[in-house]
């Protein structure tokens, strides 16, 4: 029955809201609005893409760099500037799009990184290429998050299941065709089209978030956490020059990784001192108070850890081992990529049509673990197809967790938090595939090492003394003896990255049993109400506008 209103009864203020809604979105426009949506999916898929291959495409195109530019000693910087930059700037971008709104955020890292990428293909010494290569990762920091985060705001977490295998796809792009682009465009064209043709890729972003994304403007009154943003961007700085420079520049136990690590320490107990005191912090504390986002922030370190480490040393493996070409090592990734790429289809269907997630990174955490001890039982004689099985089951793993982990972490967060709760998740990552790389490359080294001096004696050690990886070219001028001893100790290398790996993802899937399943917001089929239109969300979502 329905209660008729008196004509000097005034309406409530959510009839009188209800009404400007209606007013305001006609039926007409559900189409062309669904059809804005698509657009800007796409473009922030070309915007990940960038941000994701610039850092594949760069290594094949090295050695032509160097060759021109000179600077042979700073060669680790033209990533490592990269690296740092997208790391330290990951949590700033997040609160600001907070704070002043999403897309002229975005809006901006994009005009960065595309400025960035411009003057490093017209850089004329190494000193300005690694200075250009530092602002495209400025850059890049804001194009990582704000992808995850308008994400977030478009799409509820009930929907959002079905973009995981687009996230994927990229990702499998980049890690294959980085290299390949890079080795084309290097000789064909010439190493600086390899920052060039990001321009009219984030042209065509650019022009399309700029036209078609429209978010609610935001204006805060607060101020920026000056403070603990430059403090948390000193320890950081400090945690990845640790991971970079630690056994390579300098010993593990010098003076230089010592003070660094003390200065991180310090820099980021601080951090956590003004983050409790400042209104506006950079990185709101009580977001960790959710124990499904700490949960997930901690497996999303665990799981860039793994998945780093593995990929840094299985083209090595396979160039070394199993006789590769740099080319073919990029294919022979195949089996992992496409195995993430499917599971994470599948798990973005399942978790849309039924709300489930729980699942997922319970047999992520299982399947990694499975497959980094098969590829720990590689060895000399190890086919291709077995090694390229081993990968699948890895790869089909990672698929569980890559980007469920970041939907449970939005979904823990409060809209207002969006953009920081994507940019901590991104940032762990990161972190943990700088460690990953570290500590497991230090293992990888040792190994080496050790086993060289064990089958080759002096002589062979003394091989590996400066760097435990040979590129294919110099071990073709090895003696046979030797080359037989390297080529035992990277598989002897291998294992224990591969086996160590195995070890820390089982921490990963016991930390997965603890998560919640806490419902997602939104759902994914909503009922109609009378004249035909759909329901309003369960959940508060940012409206375009």
């Amino acid at each position: 029955m329905v209660r008729k209103q008196s004509d000097d009864e005034a309406p409530s203020a959510s009839e009188l809201a209800q009404a400007a809604r209606e007013a305001q979105r006609p039926p007409a426009k559900a189409e062309p609005k669904q059809r804005s949506t698509s657009v800007v999916i796409f473009a922030l898929m070309i915007a990940m893409l960038l941000a994701m291959l610039d850092n594949m495409i760069v290594g094949t195109a090295m050695p032509t760099i160097v060759g021109e530019l000179g600077g042979l000693d700073h060669l680790s910087w033209v990533v490592t500037a990269y690296t740092l930059a997208t790391a330290a700037s990951t949590p700033i971008w997040g609160k600001l799009g907070d704070m002043y709104g999403r897309k002229g955020v975005f809006l901006t890292s994009i005009v960065i990184f595309l400025g960035g990428s411009a003057l490093s293909g017209m850089a004329q010494s190494m000193g300005e290429l690694i200075g250009f290569r530092a602002i495209q990762g400025l850059g890049a920091g804001g194009l990582m998050v704000g992808v995850m985060a308008i994400i977030g705001d478009l799409v509820p977490p009930r929907e959002r299941g079905r973009y995981q295998g687009i996230m994927a796809g990229v990702m499998a792009v980049a890690m294959i065709g980085g290299p390949l682009v890079g080795g084309t465009l290097t000789d064909h064209l010439g190493w600086r089209w390899i920052f060039y043709i990001n321009l009219p890729l984030g042209a065509i972003a650019l022009a399309a978030i700029t036209a078609v994304l429209h978010l609610p403007k935001k204006r805060s009154e607060g101020r920026i956490d000056y403070t603990g943003a430059a403090l948390l961007t000193v320890g950081i700085t400090a945690l990845v020059l640790i991971t970079t420079w630690g056994g390579n520049e300098y010993a593990w136990g010098s003076g230089q990784i010592i003070g660094l690590g003390v200065l991180g320490v310090l820099s980021l107990v601080a951090f956590l001192y003004v983050e409790t005191r400042v209104a506006e912090p950079v990185l709101p504390l009580h977001i960790f108070r959710n124990p499904n986002f700490s949960l997930v922030t901690a497996i999303g370190f665990l799981t860039g850890f793994v998945m780093f480490g593995s990929t840094t040393f299985l083209p090595l493996y396979q160039q070394t081992v199993q006789g590769a070409t740099a080319t073919n090592s990029g294919l022979l990734l195949l089996p992992m990529l496409l195995g993430m790429l499917v599971v994470s289809l599948v798990a973005g269907r399942v978790t849309t049509q039924t709300g489930k997630y729980k699942i997922f990174p319970i047999v992520g955490g299982l399947l990694i673990t499975v497959g980094m001890f098969l590829l720990s039982t590689m060895d000399t004689e190890t086919t291709r197809f077995t090694s390229g099985l081993y990968m699948a089951v890895l790869g089909m793993g990672m698929g569980c967790l890559m980007q469920t982990t970041m939907l449970v972490a939005q979904n823990s967060v409060e809209m207002k938090d969006m953009g920081v709760g994507s940019s901590s998740a991104t940032l762990f990552r990161t972190l943990g595939g700088s460690f990953g790389v570290a500590i497991l490359g230090a293992l990888f080294t040792n190994q080496v090492r050790d086993t060289m001096t064990e089958r080759g004696g002096g002589k062979a050690a003394a091989i590996t003394s400066g760097s435990a990886q040979l590129d294919p070219a110099s071990l073709k001028l090895l003696p046979p003896q030797i080359r037989d001893a390297y080529t035992h100790a990277v598989a002897s290398g291998a294992h224990q990255v591969f086996l160590w790996g195995a070890l820390i993802s089982i921490v990963g899937a016991v930390a997965a049993w603890f998560v919640k399943e806490v419902p997602l917001r939104g759902a994914a089929a909503k009922p109609a109400d009378g004249d035909g239109t759909p329901a309003a969300e369960t959940a508060p979502i940012a409206e375009t506008v």
